[in-house]
């Protein structure tokens, strides 16, 4: 687990190689770029869980997965609403693109497992997940978003997925 929290904060880091001009740091992010990577960010996780409600018969699995699909849509929701109110549009970057990228083969290696270590593995990306981007929102996005009602909404959202954090590391201890 912790070589599963390693590659995804390395693939938070190896994102800094964009092109010139543009933010290459997570930090360096204006607020619109920071909302985009917070969406991606929701719409994987929400990904994650779907897929887990078609492989997984775990009942924890099943309903923390039901929890992720809730939750992370009524944040992109919130965040939608919040652009619309401020005129605004999410703009894509560098470390929303990593993200994909990074999720588009965890997907495909998740898909070819079952059963039980299917259930481990989503269990341990979730937390794994969760760690790196709540750190991600915490400390880099959360104190360099300029803009106060984002910044509310930023942290509304980290209060939510600091308690996912703490059901995926249960989930974890439950499955090992």
């Amino acid at each position: 687990m912790n070589t599963l929290k390693a590659i995804l904060l390395a693939g938070f880091a190896g994102c800094c190689l964009a092109g010139a001009g543009q933010a290459q740091e997570p930090a360096d992010l204006d607020d619109l770029e920071i909302a985009h990577v917070a969406y991606v960010a929701d719409n994987i996780d929400i990904r994650y869980a779907h897929l887990a409600l078609a492989i997984s018969d775990n009942p924890d699995i099943r309903t923390f997965a039901e929890t992720m699909i809730r939750d992370h849509m009524a944040v992109n929701e919130q965040a939608l609403a919040l652009l619309a109110k401020l005129g605004a549009e999410a703009k894509d970057n560098f470390l929303s693109q990593s993200l994909l990228e990074n999720a588009d083969k965890l997907v495909d290696e998740m898909s070819g497992l079952r059963g039980a270590a299917f259930d481990k593995r989503y269990a341990e990306n979730e937390l794994a997940y969760h760690q790196a981007v709540n750190d991600l929102v915490e400390n880099s996005f959360i104190p360099n978003i300029e803009n106060a009602d984002v910044k509310a909404l930023f942290e509304a959202g980290l209060a939510i997925f600091k308690v996912h954090q703490g059901h995926a590391e249960t989930m974890v201890g439950t499955l090992q």
